[in-house]
């Protein structure tokens, strides 16, 4: 009979085997956008791995915080890259003369 404690373990593992075709996609690219999704894949696939600490160290209370703070500061990442890239992309058509439609585009 496998335990509760034996599962999490298991689940643990099945979730670091699944984010190897995301370290993938950040190694390969093609684009910046594609890195950014798989970074954020990584991330919350840590935010839930560390409440499967919290259940294997019976101390789920003190990893829900840390789970907490870490989807936080990952989704914080991600909007601050996703803006940075869209502020860069039309800085850089802008220059090139490309996409200058004479409006008031956002």
């Amino acid at each position: 009979m496998i335990t509760f404690e034996q599962f999490a373990i298991g689940a643990g593992g099945a979730l670091f085997l699944l984010m190897l075709p995301a370290i993938y996609r950040i190694a390969v690219g093609p684009t910046a956008l594609d890195r950014i999704v798989a970074t954020n894949i990584i991330g919350t696939k840590t935010a839930v791995m560390l409440i499967i600490i919290g259940v294997v160290f019976e101390r789920v209370e003190m990893f829900v915080d840390f789970a907490l703070a870490y989807a936080l500061l990952n989704f914080t990442g991600s909007i601050a890259a996703s803006r940075f890239l869209h502020r860069t992309k039309d800085t850089g058509e802008a220059a090139a003369g490309i996409g200058a439609t004479g409006g008031s585009e956002p």
